[in-house]
């Protein structure tokens, strides 16, 4: 073996540039996190060929001090941190003191800045990691970086770029997630000398909108729901998509903690499980979603190029973002609509309320007054009678009970005072035994009433499921099951944990556990898998939700069995208590499988189906 030598500086530079410096939107990204941290309002990006031929960011930031030039280009020199108390509350989005020397090892390098305070601008020049000495030049309060020829003297490293248009693609969705989250910096950005965006500084709330929509369509911004929520010293903010505006590709994800966009395990665990029992399999949610704590709970120190971050307190961050993301969830009532405001119906469609029941206060579902497992029973009755032919299907038992007479009267004399309708509006007829149509203050309703009813069952047998814990059954036979030795003193540390799901845990040699008790809900379910999902989770994330989401899914099958079936005739008080179930059930816009369980056309939806005021 060779003698152990230090190596050269440049070297080091180029060791470091491997890590930090994967691409052209590498460079962008550092440099424009350097102008943010220098307090610029205005960051313009110039790129020429994808970036490779050049780089150049300009801004009005703070500049730096003339005597400061060599050493900004030089390894480990930051104005950051000075100790390591400030490494563990880093504030800014750079701190290592690694970008400049690392891009100037790889790249012809210069940069120009001038303070507000000084008398003229200082320039430096690098070339493949070998300083010149500073000189003066002219240059307004601010810097200037500009990158050539990037990885000219790697050769190999350059072989690795993609085409330019993939290049540049990449450099653009960087400055569209930066300007995503400083809203109040106006960033300029042109390819080969022809402006592609300028984003205006964002002054207010309705402003900072604009932006998102700008970034990622209006559509985006209608078909979300605006986040804000604190507790214990965590501060949630931003937009989070419905359920039914998923994507196909995980393409509109953007997670920012205290400005740093991230990715991380503990947060993509928790947005996954809000999203659980609302979201159509293999699809994905758009959210762009803002994470302030205190610097001190969190590590950004844990990844090269600084796109991961570690939790002090990960069960807690956890909690907090799912609870936040499920309750808002929970509020996608069928009929709301984040960008649609109830109006009065017009006169005409008001005088004849009387036929479409009672929608003032609680439903006048008569399965409502017992308890939603005995409704499972009663429902599963309706249905089999809609299962047992057509001449049966014709008058089946009611779902629901028929509308009293009292709240009838109350509803026309509502309608005929032109009182605002409900969301949802009332019954019209039943389109090929499947669809309930509807008219409502903004036009047709269109209404799946077995997707509909599934939902709503399945949020009452959940009811009832939480009002009574999770049952467990001890086991006739204990079952044994093979553990590694860290899973098996898992299971030991949490047998507390452990009980509270319905499970009765010991450890019996040093890789083997006994199962002497399982919820009741699961019976017949791979006992031995979920065990072992359950302890990863408790390993990973410091809490479980598998038994819930396994128990849930057993619940989703029985509302799914016991809901009103395809060609089932109902009445129009029928057809109305669902809607109004609808208005006041969470997660009613889908059902338990992520579908859509009703669509509103507007009334200029349908003047454009017909050409009218053409």
């Amino acid at each position: 073996m060779p003698r152990i030598r230090q190596l050269p500086v440049e070297l080091v530079n180029q060791i470091a540039a491997g890590e930090v410096i994967e691409r052209p939107a590498s460079v962008v990204k550092e440099l424009v996190e350097n102008s943010l941290d220098a307090g610029a309002r205005r960051v313009e990006v110039d790129i020429e060929e994808g970036g490779a031929r050049l780089i150049r960011v300009r801004d009005d930031g703070g500049g730096i001090d003339a005597d400061d030039l060599p050493l900004a280009v030089s390894a480990h020199a930051t104005s950051k941190i000075a100790s390591f108390d400030d490494l563990e509350r880093v504030a800014t989005l750079g701190f290592r003191g690694e970008a400049l020397p690392s891009i100037a090892s790889i790249a012809r390098f210069a940069l120009t800045s001038k303070p507000a305070a000084q008398a003229h601008a200082m320039r430096v020049e690098v070339d493949g990691g070998k300083p010149q000495p500073p000189k003066p030049a002219q240059h307004p309060a601010g810097t200037t970086i500009e990158v050539r020829d990037l990885f000219y003297n790697v050769p190999a490293r350059r072989k690795f770029l993609r085409a330019e248009r993939t290049e540049f693609g990449r450099i653009d969705e960087l400055i569209a997630s930066l300007a995503l989250v400083h809203t109040g910096v106006e960033f300029r950005l042109s390819n080969n000398g022809k402006p592609v965006r300028l984003l205006r500084a964002a002054a207010d709330a309705a402003t900072v909108a604009a932006r998102v929509g700008d970034l990622l369509g209006e559509e985006f911004l209608q078909q979300s729901l605006r986040i804000e929520h604190a507790a214990a010293g965590l501060s949630l903010s931003g937009w989070v998509g419905l359920p039914t505006a998923s994507r196909a590709q995980a393409d509109q994800q953007y997670f920012y903690v205290n400005g740093r966009l991230v990715r991380d395990k503990v947060v993509a665990h928790a947005v996954r499980q809000a999203y659980a029992d609302v979201l159509f399999h293999g699809r994905h949610p758009a959210f762009v979603l803002f994470l302030d704590l205190d610097p001190l709970g969190v590590d950004v120190n844990v990844h090269p190029a600084k796109h991961e971050v570690r939790f002090r307190e990960a069960r807690l961050v956890h909690d907090f973002l799912y609870r936040t993301l499920n309750d808002a969830l929970a509020e996608t009532r069928a009929g709301t609509a984040p960008s649609v405001a109830a109006a009065p119906l017009p006169g005409a469609a008001a005088a004849n309320a009387y036929a479409y029941g009672n929608w003032r206060g609680q439903s006048s579902l008569g399965l409502g007054a017992r308890e939603p497992l005995a409704d499972y029973a009663a429902l599963l009755g309706g249905a089999a009678a809609a299962a047992a032919g057509p001449a049966t299907a014709m008058a089946p038992p009611s779902i629901y009970s028929g509308v009293d007479n009292a709240a009838f009267a109350a509803s026309l004399a509502a309608a005929d005072s032109g009182e605002a309708p409900p969301p949802l509006g009332y019954a019209l007829a039943q389109l090929h035994g499947i669809y309930v149509l509807a008219q409502n203050a903004h036009g047709l309703v269109l209404v799946d009433m077995h997707a509909a009813h599934e939902r709503i069952t399945y949020e009452r047998l959940k009811t009832a499921q939480a009002g009574q814990g999770i049952r467990s059954q001890m086991l006739l036979v204990p079952l044994s099951i093979s553990l590694s030795e860290r899973e098996a003193a898992c299971v030991e540390d949490q047998a507390a944990r452990f009980a509270e799901l319905g499970f009765e845990l010991q450890r019996s040699g040093p890789q083997s556990v006994v199962v002497k008790r399982l919820p009741t809900l699961l019976d017949g379910a791979d006992a031995t898998q979920l065990i072992r999902d359950v302890i990863a989770d408790l390993r990973t994330q410091g809490d479980s939700r598998r038994i819930e989401q396994a128990g849930n899914d057993v619940l989703a099958t029985m509302a799914c069995h016991g809901s009103v079936r395809a060609n089932r005739r109902l009445t129009i008080p029928e057809m109305n208590a669902l809607l109004r179930d609808m208005e006041a059930t969470e997660r009613s816009g889908q059902c338990n499988h992520g579908r859509p369980t009703w669509v509103q056309l507007s009334i200029n939806e349908l003047d454009r189906l017909f050409l009218r005021g053409r």
